[in-house]
């Protein structure tokens, strides 16, 4: 496919553009997951984003990732608008979080239900200003934009034999088609490394991003061995040996894949923006829902999501587009399923399947409806500093 391919998307003042123009509403804390939820039965438009987070959670490192996922979500460039709706007394206050904001150049309302009068009167008052700016965003209207706009991630879950040799390379081929056009793609996964940090460190562009691989991989090693004992070779799914896998070193060689065959620019933390463009790899969990939130809160507009034995997670505001590994899948779940893989193992060149991939892919940015985003699949965790695998 050529270069020329036009994609558009919204314009955001901080320079980044989003894919969609979503009104976000999000708590701080699970305690008013039931407000947000009230918000969204009145303004079925919104997407909500609740959470299991936010209350005493303590920690340096536990507060770094929270409150910059929190504010990676408000000011994610598919967000054109935000409502956050907070309690009072919990430790991701909205007084700690703003100043973390700054001017995100988007309409944003702030309520906590201590102060507002308890929670309905707090539903009453967020459901106001979701429909008030929900008029503001229709009248939004979609920009040119350039590939380099674009931050793609690539996610791989409930995996099995096929997904190394199909989907994850099929991923792999968009991913450096989209580098190669001038996009940055990221994927993390840092338990589904162990045993392949010599791949990617002979990918790194120098030494000191090679020394970051390898020092994120034995982090990820360690901590497995210090929970797992002798079975740490074995840290997968019931699902992945189901689907004929053996050891997290064949599921690694398998997954590293999906990144595809450029150079390896940085290595980020969990949740952090990429400084450069390129292929990048963030320093997540292996589990797939933490790890596409570490994706989101970096600011991915839209991700790829390979699968082998199923499953149907999309995430809030952003695009995942489902790859699946083989054609039985494809067909036992053609409701969840944007791609079928499994056609390479019959006859489907890889370059065919990366142009349709491509094109589709295209089509997301433009503005068509993932499969995950037609059935309201969105699910949104994230990960604590001892992340399940």
């Amino acid at each position: 496919m050529e270069k020329d391919v036009s994609i558009s998307g919204y314009r955001r003042k901080d320079g980044r553009v989003g894919i969609r123009n979503h009104l976000l509403v999000i708590p701080t804390v699970a305690c008013v997951n039931g407000v947000v939820n009230r918000v969204g039965r009145a303004v079925p438009e919104a997407v909500c984003a609740p959470h299991g987070h936010g209350c005493g959670r303590g920690g340096e490192r536990n507060l770094v990732i929270l409150f910059r996922v929190l504010s990676g979500m408000i000011r994610h460039p598919n967000v054109g608008a935000a409502v956050v709706i907070g309690l009072g007394c919990e430790v991701s206050n909205t007084k700690t979080l703003l100043p973390m904001l700054g001017d995100i150049g988007k309409p944003l309302a702030v309520l906590n239900v201590q102060e507002e009068g308890g929670s309905l009167k707090t539903a009453d008052k967020a459901i106001g200003a979701a429909r008030e700016f929900l008029e503001e965003l229709a009248a939004a209207r979609r920009e040119p934009a350039d590939w380099n706009d674009l931050l793609v991630s690539v996610e791989c879950g409930g995996s099995d034999a096929m997904s190394g040799i199909t989907a994850n390379v099929a991923v792999g081929a968009v991913a450096d088609l989209l580098v190669d056009r001038g996009a940055t793609v990221m994927f993390g996964e840092n338990t589904e490394m162990i045993g392949a940090a010599h791949v990617l460190a002979r990918r790194a562009v120098n030494d000191e991003v090679a020394r970051k691989i390898t020092e994120m991989t034995d982090r990820a090693e360690t901590l497995t061995r210090t929970v797992m004992g002798d079975m740490a070779g074995l840290v997968i799914s019931p699902g992945n040996m189901d689907g004929g896998m053996s050891t997290i070193a064949e599921k690694s060689l398998g997954c590293i894949v999906k990144g595809g065959t450029r150079p390896v620019m940085d290595v980020v933390d969990y949740g952090e923006t990429p400084k450069v463009r390129g292929l990048v790899l963030q320093d997540g969990p292996g589990y797939d829902a933490d790890s596409m939130a570490g994706f989101a809160a970096a600011g991915s507009q839209l991700m790829f999501f390979s699968t082998g034995r199923g499953t149907p997670a999309g995430f809030p505001a952003v695009p995942v587009i489902k790859v699946a590994s083989n054609s039985e899948l494809y067909r036992a779940m053609e409701d969840d399923m944007d791609i079928n893989a499994g056609n390479m193992v019959e006859g489907v060149p890889l370059e065919a399947l990366r142009d349709d991939m491509t094109a589709y892919m295209t089509e997301i940015i433009n503005g068509k409806r993932t499969r995950a985003e037609e059935n309201g699949m969105d699910i949104f965790t994230f990960m604590t500093v001892n992340p399940p695998f």
